[in-house]
């Protein structure tokens, strides 16, 4: 968590990626440990059984009230990721056995990796055909472009798959009006509320999804505990098997601590949320300006912070460095005292660029460049303005590396194109 206005400087440390992950919330802190000093699995009949199970159904009706849902239709998770593989995969294996043909994915490429590798992994082991959306360059899902897929293969949807609230650059989604086309084919949809619920008003109710994924560790709960919704009159097919535990779609004993801590984090007055937002969405307007007016050459992805009423996630500022690699930015700033973090995906060691900002725009070099700031209850104006000040000289230094680097790329004979003997 920030030292409330340090700048990162001096030894302190500025975080700015609650994105990522948020501080745990003290209420939800003393929440889990309390919970944890009683000894019972919810699942035994005896006294510490029952109190246990008295616990956690506490805990449902809490976490399913914040997020606009009956309690009987949340399954308790291990993880948003796990609740995103149950609910694609678990819908799309009910729908291909009440009917074969029904194996199209509705999708856009700015979901998050616990969506998109799913849809991948279906893909290419059983049988799936992904129907890709775009998007427009603010991050909104093109609404005409999913219906005509829709209307191409009107019979052949097993679901279609949009995130509540990009992770990335923070923009709204239109959800409720794409679950209004699916319905229109009868197809089912699943949302990734993960960044939204705790942040931004989520009715699971009024959404009409089929399915959605939340994660505690967003909103101040430990890590290890999500939940998955599911609408009463939807099918899944289960993936892991053993007690039956939550209707049988997800067995394992269940984390009754864990879901304590949730339930408090999610316990927040709506004037407060409302109050956070704004002023997380100020604290936002006002870095988002300092860039502009200090770095010219950056360019803000996604939604302006600037605009009051726009769509999007009060406390995220995405940012490309052309020239510069996002990474190299990632690594000054760590070493400056401030915790931030790339668009991108790193496997094996190899950097690459931000898939959201790549399908945004089809610019690599900007997707390459990204930086994602999130801001989060702790953080200051003080914070803000000390980033500002030492951000211009470390995306300068990031970028004149960049140049030299693609600098002696150029001059760097290609062996496979070197003509060597006659």
């Amino acid at each position: 968590m920030t030292t409330g206005g340090s700048g990162g400087l001096g030894g302190s440390r500025i975080y700015m990626d609650y994105a990522a992950t948020a501080p745990l919330d003290p209420r939800a802190l003393d929440a889990f440990v309390e919970a944890s000093r009683r000894v019972g699995n919810p699942s035994s009949l005896h006294a510490g059984g029952r109190s246990a199970r008295f616990a956690l159904e506490s805990s449902r009706e809490r976490i399913a009230a914040a997020a606009g849902a009956h309690p009987s239709e949340l399954i308790f998770t291990g993880s948003g990721t796990e609740a995103d593989n149950l609910a694609l995969t678990g819908l799309y294996r009910a729908r291909r056995a009440a009917d074969p043909t029904k194996r199209r994915i509705l999708v856009t490429g700015i979901e998050h990796h616990a969506v998109l590798d799913v849809v991948d992994w279906l893909e290419r082991r059983e049988g799936a055909v992904v129907e890709l959306v775009p998007v427009a360059e603010d991050g909104t899902v093109d609404l005409e472009a999913a219906e005509a897929r829709l209307a191409a293969h009107p019979d052949e949807f097993a679901l279609g798959t949009l995130m509540w609230a990009n992770n990335e650059v923070g923009t709204l989604q239109p959800v409720c009006r794409f679950v209004e086309l699916c319905a229109s084919r009868g197809v089912p949809v699943h949302s990734d509320a993960v960044q939204a619920l705790g942040t931004v008003g989520v009715d699971f109710a009024a959404s009409g999804l089929a399915t959605m994924a939340v994660s505690g560790h967003k909103c101040g709960a430990p890590v290890g505990i999500g939940a998955l919704f599911v609408r009463r009159d939807v099918t899944l097919e289960p993936l892991l098997h053993g007690g039956g535990q939550e209707r049988g779609l997800r067995s394992g004993t269940l984390d009754t601590a864990g879901a304590a801590a949730f339930a408090e984090a999610l316990d927040v007055p709506e004037e407060e949320r409302v109050e956070r937002s704004r002023r997380l969405a100020a604290l936002s307007r006002r870095f988002a300006e300092g860039i502009e007016a200090r770095i010219p050459w950056a360019v803000l992805n996604g939604l302006s912070p600037a605009e009051a009423d726009a769509p999007r996630l009060p406390g995220i500022v995405n940012v490309s460095f052309p020239g510069a690699d996002g990474d190299s930015i990632l690594f000054l700033l760590d070493s400056a005292g401030v915790q931030t973090s790339t668009g991108s995906a790193c496997t094996a060691g190899v950097a690459r660029p931000s898939h959201v900002v790549l399908a945004m725009t089809g610019d690599e070099e900007r997707a390459r460049g990204t930086q994602r700031f999130s801001l989060g209850s702790g953080t200051t104006e003080a914070d803000v303005d000390a980033l500002l000040e030492i951000l211009p000289a470390i995306a300068e230094r990031a970028r004149a590396a960049g140049q030299a680097s693609a600098r002696r790329a150029a001059s760097t004979p290609d062996p496979e194109r070197t003509v060597t003997g006659p």
